[in-house]
């Protein structure tokens, strides 16, 4: 009998009560979305010779909607002989206002273009945040239409911990 209720109480509590992920400080996904305005400059890529076909360009951006920011990076690429196949990787520190919290993270692009069919991961660098912001986790998708740049940033943060009381 004794069992029983105690059986009962630890289901009628988890009734009252159900487990939540972000009490337990397990990240919550979220999604922003926004759009962004994109400058891109070649800098010199030194011992390239021409017929490699390498390049190198700082890439900046100006982030608004859900992320609020700016950033500052730089892209490595390379072109073929075959057109509609070329790849890039870069590398960009972001600076802003996400859900509220400010910070910094960093982005890492890879990204190819395989006779036309593109192919891109952009995603956060582990242990990259910084202020609020540390902990995050995520991936950036970008969609151009028309020349306008979106993204949808499917991202994590680690639940704030509760007090405890001692």
């Amino acid at each position: 009998m004794y069992r029983f209720f105690v059986f009962a109480q630890v289901v009628l509590a988890l009734a009252i009560s159900p487990l939540d992920s972000r009490a337990q400080g397990e990240p919550m996904t979220q999604t922003a979305k926004g759009t962004f305005v994109v400058s891109l400059k070649p800098v010199a890529f030194e011992g390239a010779e021409p017929e490699f076909k390498l390049g190198r360009m700082s890439i900046d951006k100006q982030i608004s909607g859900d992320l609020t920011a700016s950033t500052m990076g730089q892209m490595l690429s390379a072109t073929t002989g075959t057109d509609g196949s070329a790849g890039y990787v870069a590398i960009e520190r972001v600076a802003g206002v996400l859900d509220g919290k400010r910070g910094t993270f960093v982005l890492q692009h890879s990204g190819t273009m395989n006779r036309g069919t593109p192919s891109l991961v952009v995603t956060v660098v582990p242990d990259s945040g910084t202020e609020e912001l540390v902990g995050l986790e995520g991936e950036f998708k970008i969609d151009i239409v028309e020349g306008e740049h979106f993204y949808e940033f499917i991202y994590r943060l680690p639940a704030p911990r509760e007090a405890s009381c001692v």
